[in-house]
């Protein structure tokens, strides 16, 4: 656990950052090694399979998970006026809600899988492995959710490094199943999806028995919870926004996903290449976003105004130094990173060209997220849901129909940008505005 309330505000949050970035580089490797091993070894349709999964698993959890993270706002906030008896009570609560919520995506998701997958075109060679590949997933869904909790619950109590420790040994074991079932066993896609599910329970058991025997707060004894309405209405309305924002993130992912169908296999496997890198590459500036809105979080609960407003400063410096950095990294090398998911040519000219166009603005990407994350640890989540939707469903949808029917399937790139200046210019007039204030769970701050 840390107390963001003291001490030096840039080697706090950077302290705290550098575990979320690597478990967050961990968690990436699980999408990365299953398209490398898929790509190489089974071939682009298994590849685009992956990929035309992810955006419908992303739909499926989003609002949950977003909810989660209200949940974890409010332990910070309780953290840090140092109410210890409301964490208590807020980790009963959440862990119900995630633990019941497992049963009905893994439900709906398996029911209509392949209903969902025709609805965007997917292209008829690969739909029976996504098909199969998501279903075997979606039965991981206990697991993941128990560990989201795990996860959030510790962040938002200043605790990054424990959740690390089980992300890097649950994706040392995710890549060790993917060969085995691959490659030794040829089980093929199904494989892949049986690794991850395996790896998942492996991290969710092994965090609830270590908090179980070490952790001072955190007790996860199932039969003990008790599901507190008013901390619950708390997680709900700071969380919901945040989970419909995710959410038209989302469907928003699986409109555009329905436009890169259009364009046929070659393109779906660069796409799903592609992100894969790119999520890669954004990870540490959303990761810093997710840091300050713990630092703002405890913060504003002890009122420290003034402690809030300096981690804006010092993410934003981080987030902007790190986007450009990268940036010049893939415009000089992604079509390498491209090869290592595959060998076919069309692919690789796809997804090379990806890369330049989206990487060559993720100082904008750096910006909106910063500005985002302290919101969010003020608990003004309705702007940024409302930012998701304007910058999504009024810039980058449309203008990917558009210049995709126009300029072909770099179209589909260059609206992703123009999205994400939308979104910055918003935030940052909200945040200016001062109209984030007094929105936290702590009475007063």
């Amino acid at each position: 656990m840390k107390d963001f309330t003291e001490g030096r505000e840039a080697q706090l949050i950077l302290r705290f950052s550098i575990p979320l970035v690597i478990g967050n580089i961990f968690q990436n490797l699980y999408n990365i090694v299953d398209s490398i091993i898929v790509g190489n070894y089974l071939g682009k349709e298994a590849l685009g399979a992956v990929g035309a999964s992810f955006p419908i698993i992303f739909t499926l959890i989003s609002l949950v998970i977003g909810v989660g993270s209200g949940a974890s706002t409010v332990v910070s906030q309780y953290f840090g006026a140092k109410q210890m008896e409301q964490v208590r009570r807020t980790i009963d609560t959440i862990f119900i809600f995630f633990l019941v919520s497992s049963i009905f995506v893994t439900a709906i998701g398996i029911g209509f899988s392949r209903h969902i997958f025709m609805l965007l075109q997917l292209p008829e060679e690969i739909l029976p492995q996504a098909v199969s590949y998501l279903n075997i997933y979606l039965l991981g869904m206990f697991f993941f959710f128990g560990f989201a909790g795990i996860t959030s619950i510790l962040r938002g109590m200043g605790d990054s490094k424990t959740p690390l420790y089980f992300m890097i040994v649950s994706t040392i074991n995710n890549v060790f199943f993917d060969l085995l079932f691959v490659v030794v066993f040829k089980w093929g896609i199904e494989g892949v999806a049986l690794a991850t599910v395996i790896s998942q329970a492996g991290a969710f058991f092994t965090a609830t028995w270590y908090l179980n025997k070490k952790h001072p707060v955190i007790k996860l004894r199932f039969r003990r919870y008790i599901f507190d309405r008013e901390i619950f209405k708390s997680c709900v309305r700071i969380g919901l926004p945040t989970g419909f924002q995710q959410s038209f993130v989302a469907f928003g992912m699986m409109a555009i996903m329905g436009i890169v169908n259009t364009f046929g296999t070659n393109a779906v496997a660069a796409y799903t290449a592609a992100m894969r890198v790119d999520s890669f590459a954004k990870m540490p500036a959303i990761t810093f976003s997710s840091a300050l809105s713990t630092f703002v979080g405890q913060n504003l609960g002890a009122f420290r105004e003034d402690r809030a407003m300096k981690g804006l400063k010092i993410t934003l410096l981080f987030s902007l130094g790190y986007s450009l950095f990268v940036s010049i990294l893939i415009i000089l090398f992604g079509k390498y990173l491209i090869q290592l998911f595959t060998p076919d040519p069309g692919v690789i000219a796809i997804g090379q060209d990806y890369l330049v166009i989206v990487s060559s603005f993720y100082l904008l990407l750096s910006v909106m997220f910063t500005f985002t994350g302290f919101l969010r640890g003020a608990g003004a989540t309705f702007v940024p849901m409302l930012t998701t939707l304007t910058s999504l469903y009024l810039f980058r949808i449309p203008m990917a129909y558009f210049l995709s029917g126009e300029i072909g399937v770099n179209g589909i790139w260059w609206a992703e940008p123009a999205g994400w200046l939308a979104g910055m210019t918003i935030l940052i007039v909200y945040y200016f505005s001062g109209k984030w204030r007094g929105k936290g769970v702590v009475k007063g701050a």
